[in-house]
């Protein structure tokens, strides 16, 4: 088992212990479950963007390094989650991101200077 399938087990158990049995979830509830992790990860956002010293008129701040790397962490507890719900695979994900990081390349060598929703279709 490599690494990302590994994490992929792990967050299921986890999602279990819980409550959140994704496996005979219907579409209402696959969608309330997708609202659930985009809006936890947008608060692990905001507990990350707190990490480093942002606010440019305030002198108290510190980069907060040990808990950046956590809500990193948490931000992928809730991303496998999400893409779980989706009923996407470790091996799923793997696939998905080398075509679509073929196709962010493509873009930066056509100088992606139009929008083309169709580049992605086939992902």
């Amino acid at each position: 088992m490599d690494k990302l399938e590994n994490i992929f087990d792990l967050q299921e158990q986890l999602n279990v212990r819980i409550g959140v049995d994704m496996k005979d979830m219907d579409d209402e509830e696959r969608a309330k479950w997708i609202l659930n992790y985009v809006r936890a990860m947008q608060q692990e956002l905001a507990e990350l963007t707190d990490s480093v010293p942002w606010k440019w008129w305030a002198n108290y701040q510190a980069f907060d390094k040990q808990n950046a790397k956590v809500e990193i962490v948490d931000l992928f507890h809730f991303l496998i989650s999400l893409a779980q719900v989706m009923g996407m695979s470790a091996e799923d994900i793997h696939e998905a991101y080398l075509e679509k990081n073929q196709v962010n390349h493509d873009r930066q060598e056509t100088g992606y200077s139009s929008k083309d929703e169709n580049d992605s279709r086939h992902i």
